[in-house]
């Protein structure tokens, strides 16, 4: 499975990746929202998630390479998450630093949530998106979304408030001229 924007290709994530992978994982500043730096074991188990998630639900996080160079800058893609007792589909992102601030978040979530809406039956399409985490947030309004409520997640010993973003589908479907820009 790829998918294809303007810059960026999206692909499975392999054992390859791994290098690339841990560029975003083991930077504290990156892992903020993630109460900070994984380990290696953290990495790789993070990877093993996502190639599980490929086998049984058909789509995970999905590598972001730079189609320029051939690099993985980041990763993207369509995930099954819980927000309180209920199970959403959600497009979730993480780069590596030195590629932030170009767009590149907003052009991959937004191929991805294109591509959910095109071969998911969704209603809806969620972004968790901690409450200290400004960026993230600007990408999840650009994609259209708005805030559907609160909520807290307890991960790595800390309470993190977060906001749920959310765009419906009929909300996706009226922007229909704006997403091929």
């Amino acid at each position: 499975m790829t998918i294809a924007t303007a810059r960026l290709d999206l692909r499975e994530m392999s054992e390859a990746d791994m290098p690339a992978l841990a560029a975003i994982l083991t930077d504290p500043v990156a892992m903020v929202a993630y109460e900070g730096a994984f380990s290696a074991g953290e990495v790789e188990e993070w990877l093993h998630r996502q190639r599980e998630r490929y086998a049984r639900d058909g789509f995970g996080l999905w590598a972001v390479v730079l189609r320029a160079s051939g690099e993985m800058i980041g990763q993207c893609g369509i995930t099954l998450q819980r927000i309180d007792d209920d199970e959403v589909t959600e497009v979730g992102y993480l780069f590596q630093r030195a590629h932030w601030h170009r767009g590149y978040a907003l052009e991959a979530a937004a191929a991805c949530r294109d591509w959910a809406f095109g071969a998911l039956p969704l209603d809806d399409l969620y972004a968790k998106v901690r409450s200290t985490n400004v960026a993230s947030m600007n990408v999840a309004i650009r994609l259209g979304m708005t805030v559907r409520r609160t909520f807290t997640t307890h991960y790595r010993g800390v309470d993190m408030p977060h906001l749920a973003f959310a765009v419906s589908r009929a909300a996706w479907e009226r922007r229909a001229p704006e997403r091929t820009a």
